[in-house]
């Protein structure tokens, strides 16, 4: 299973009672007006300190702030808050351990294997892994347990698989040279990771800086930064260094920006909002010019056409939205359906929303769990506020859904149109906005016009629809009847204000790596 297809609506279907031990009771949208007493996660908080050359140990400051519950608000444990000197610690550490220690000297086997020994521990210890990612998050632990561990475990392997086949060129010259380009690691990479996947976007920044052999220094998202430091602990288990992986928890403003704009930091990878993208890159440009890796904000459009199996398209639709609690930076928040069958759609899209199963995260079966916080659930209902007023047509959902914690009742918008705020702009919640199209050419034009260019989704019969449409949308990835299709050798990234570089695959190993050329007379040409 891991990493074919590895979040595809059918895996995230398990067997009734599969975690049937930590309860049964679910709510579906249209039939259930509250939330049950949350579960009592299994799995209890054992790190909450940052990870510097090797040691948890306190903050600076000796600062802590609270990471809460989503599914009431409450708090469940107080982490290390770090700031600029923490940072200053951190990026020392990993600096000496690139400069001095043993990784970038060690063979690359001997990297591989550190690799596949920590994925090993990841698949021992996934029930705890995923409880965490769980409790910090709000997803449904069925989603962490059956989809996004594995991949994390999938994909360390693949990178360690990678560590060993890493080499350069020997090219041909205009003269008597013999001319080698060397693939060299970069030094020090700082990582800026979001809280909607704290532990894929975890693996996406660390395995393949560790692979080409730098060392890292990692800010987590304040609000989820329990599974990296979990899952960091086990790095040290497998054998990696002391300072090769440093993990720090705390505020972008602080934390954050000390790393972007850190002198001796060689390499920086953001994943987040564009808005905060833009100064991450400013901050990098002003420090010391370095590269910079941005995979950001977008609003993906999601073509129905009309040769399409409805039934069939209306849940692929309703999977690339509301997956995640439509807190996926690719999700398919336009849906552009074809003027034929668009009455249709909307019915059916209107009844699997309603049908859609609301509630603890912890209990099986549930599709869909709370916002991640208070702040992100506001931002929501007044994105859904202004639907209304805008004057599309709210066919189901648009409240808060039970009375405590951050959950959003699945919401569906028809006669949207492309000027209108939720049509503009990324909401990241559980909103799904349907679009009316009559021609190729005309939704062609429309999908395109948006800062974004993350990812896009078509649903046909048709080959050359396919093909058109493939070739004309100016997205990073582009799915043809599926959507959010993810694979270790898939790369991932967008165009435009969607940011620039890709993410997993080949092409994530050259954001890690630098281009050196050696040049070499030959005493005796004739040889040549």
């Amino acid at each position: 299973m891991a990493g074919r297809r590895i979040f595809s609506s059918s895996l995230l279907i398990l067997l009734e009672g599969r975690y049937a031990r930590w309860g049964r009771g679910i709510c579906r949208f249209g039939t259930a007006a509250a939330i049950e007493e949350p579960i009592t996660p299994p799995v209890q908080v054992n790190y909450t300190k940052l990870l510097i050359d090797g040691q948890f140990v306190d903050s600076a400051s000796g600062k802590t702030f609270p990471t809460l519950d989503p599914r009431t608000g409450d708090v469940i444990t107080h982490v290390a808050e770090g700031d600029a000197e923490d940072i200053n610690r951190a990026v020392s550490a990993a600096r000496k351990a690139f400069d001095e220690g043993p990784w970038p000297k060690m063979t690359p086997y001997e990297r591989s294997q550190i690799l596949y020994r920590f994925a090993d521990l990841v698949e021992k210890h996934k029930d705890e892994i995923a409880a965490l990612e769980t409790w910090d998050s709000g997803k449904p632990y069925q989603q962490a347990a059956a989809a996004e561990v594995p991949m994390m475990t999938r994909l360390f392997q693949y990178y360690a698989g990678w560590a060993d086949k890493i080499h350069g060129l020997t090219v041909p010259a205009d003269g008597p040279y013999h001319v080698q380009v060397l693939h060299e690691p970069i030094g020090v990479a700082g990582q800026i990771i979001p809280w909607n996947f704290p532990l894929i976007m975890y693996t996406w920044k660390v395995g393949p800086a560790l692979a080409t052999g730098n060392t890292v220094v990692i800010k987590t998202a304040e609000q989820t930064p329990l599974s990296a430091l979990y899952v960091s602990k086990l790095f040290h288990e497998a054998g990696l260094p002391e300072g090769v992986l440093n993990v720090i928890s705390g505020y972008g403003p602080t934390a954050g920006a000390a790393l972007a704009s850190h002198m001796d930091v060689d390499k920086l990878a953001f994943t987040g909002s564009t808005d905060t993208g833009k100064i991450v890159l400013e901050l990098a440009a002003r420090s010391n010019l370095k590269p910079v890796t941005l995979e950001l904000g977008g609003k993906s459009p999601f073509i129905i056409c009309e040769d399409a199996d409805i039934d069939h398209a209306v849940e692929l639709a309703h999977f690339a939205l509301f997956f995640n609690q439509g807190q996926c930076c690719c999700a398919g928040s336009r849906t552009f359906v074809h003027e034929r069958v668009y009455d249709e759609f909307v019915e059916k899209a209107k009844a699997r929303a309603l049908k859609r199963v609301v509630g603890d995260p912890f209990r099986s079966g549930v599709e869909q769990g709370p916002q991640i916080d208070t702040e992100q659930f506001e931002k929501i209902m007044k994105y859904i506020k202004s639907g209304v007023e805008s004057g599309a047509t709210l066919e189901v959902g648009g409240e808060r859904f039970g009375s405590k914690g951050y959950y959003i009742q699945p919401t569906v918008f028809s006669d949207v149109k492309d000027g209108m705020p939720i049509a503009t702009d990324e909401i990241f919640g559980p909103v799904q906005s349907i679009l009316k199209f009559k021609e190729l050419d005309e939704v062609i034009q429309r999908a395109n016009s948006t800062r974004y260019g993350l990812a896009a989704g078509v649903f046909t019969k048709s080959i050359d629809t396919a093909n058109t449409l493939t070739r004309a949308l100016r997205a990073g990835t582009v799915w043809i009847n599926c959507y959010d299709v993810f694979d270790a050798a898939i790369p991932f990234g967008g165009f435009k204000m969607s940011g620039h570089g890709r993410e997993k695959g080949i092409y994530s190993l050259q954001n890690y790596l630098q281009v050196k050329a050696v040049v070499t007379p030959l005493k005796n040409p004739a040889w040549l």
